[in-house]
């Protein structure tokens, strides 16, 4: 099978191609694990960091990819809970110890034994991928074009996963910070939760604010402006911090903040300057984080997804144009998500 591997870290940029595209044996099942045969993966930020080392895979060399869908081509021993040929995906969460407290009350993204796709194990960016039977999702018939559910496995998860994170309740108001792959599917999804409340989406990208406009967003304007009405609640998916501050200033009293990205840049003295805690942390003002996913918010994602008739907007690339998407994602040439489909 062909595979996009990083078999050392290094930095994503045009002429560089730290993914190399290789061939390798198909991996076989093991006793409750299901092979499937890819047909797109989606391209999520969370690897830039991984491929340029702010977080170091463990396990190298490694096939990235933690939006993977398609259909399964063979079982393991003991799998049952699909069938040859089900449509099906993976999401970042690969594995978890089960036994731990984290575990046992549900808060599997929190155990220390936490495994990532693409990351401790290999992942989607490869013609065929093996996964847990208890790891993976059936994929609802409402999203016929599987390149356009890819996007759902991470950025729609992990974007439903903060929205909750939020205490979001229709009547209050709502702002995002960034307009990437996550918040493009979060806005339809709280269109469709929250009609009657306000979104305001806030990003330097003007490609990403004529996007936000498209997909229903109440006001659209730059990273530093203040919005028309306090928020009640704001979800910053953006690695810088200066957002932060941005984001502090326009929450309202007992307001919420969620950040939803697995690593900010190094810490701005800028920042810390302009932190001031009178204006952006008193009132009860409130700073969460969003750390991985859980099978359930995967679950309970995709059920609503095709209740909404969430919409993804992507951008297709072939498998060995990983590098290339990679970069332009980088460089924040963005609008949705960007996808790697494979050949048929």
């Amino acid at each position: 099978m062909k595979a996009m591997v990083l078999k050392e870290i290094g930095e994503v940029k045009v002429g560089a191609e730290p993914l190399e595209l290789v061939d390798l044996p198909v991996p076989e099942p093991k006793p409750k694990e299901i092979l499937i045969k890819v047909l797109a993966c989606g391209v999520c930020r969370t690897e830039l960091d991984q491929i340029e080392g702010r977080i170091a895979p463990p396990k190298l060399p490694v096939i990235p990819g933690h939006q993977p869908v398609g259909v399964v081509e063979a079982l393991g021993e003991g799998a049952t809970r699909f069938k040859i040929g089900d449509r099906v995906g993976a999401a970042w969460i690969f594995s978890t110890c089960g036994k731990c407290k984290f575990c046992l009350r549900g808060e599997e993204n929190l155990c220390e034994q936490f495994k990532g796709t693409g990351c401790d194990a290999d992942g989607g960016y490869a013609e065929y991928m093996v996964i847990s039977e208890d790891f993976a999702y059936k994929i609802p018939s409402r999203f016929t074009d599987l390149t356009r559910a890819a996007p759902l496995m991470c950025s729609g998860i992990v974007g439903y996963r903060s929205l909750k994170l939020t205490g979001m309740e229709d009547g209050k108001t709502l702002g995002l910070y960034g307009f990437g792959g996550a918040h493009h599917l979060l806005i339809q999804t709280a269109n469709f939760k929250f009609p009657h409340s306000k979104k305001f989406v806030l990003t330097r990208n003007p490609v990403e604010r004529e996007l936000a406009k498209k997909l229903g967003a109440d006001w659209v304007g730059e990273i530093e402006d203040e919005t028309p009405e306090k928020l009640d609640c704001a979800i910053d998916t953006t690695p810088v911090w200066k957002t932060m501050v941005e984001a502090l200033e326009n929450l309202e009293r007992g307001g919420r903040l969620v950040v939803n990205l697995i690593r900010k840049e190094e810490i701005d003295k800028e920042f810390l300057l302009k932190l001031d805690y009178p204006r952006h942390l008193w009132w009860e003002k409130e700073i969460k984080t969003v750390a991985n996913v859980t099978r359930k918010d995967a679950e309970e994602f995709l059920a609503l997804a095709a209740q909404a008739q969430i919409n993804p907007e992507v951008q297709e690339f072939k498998l060995e144009e990983a590098n290339k998407a990679l970069v332009e994602l980088k460089s924040g040439q963005i609008r949705g998500s960007k996808v790697l489909k494979m050949q048929a």
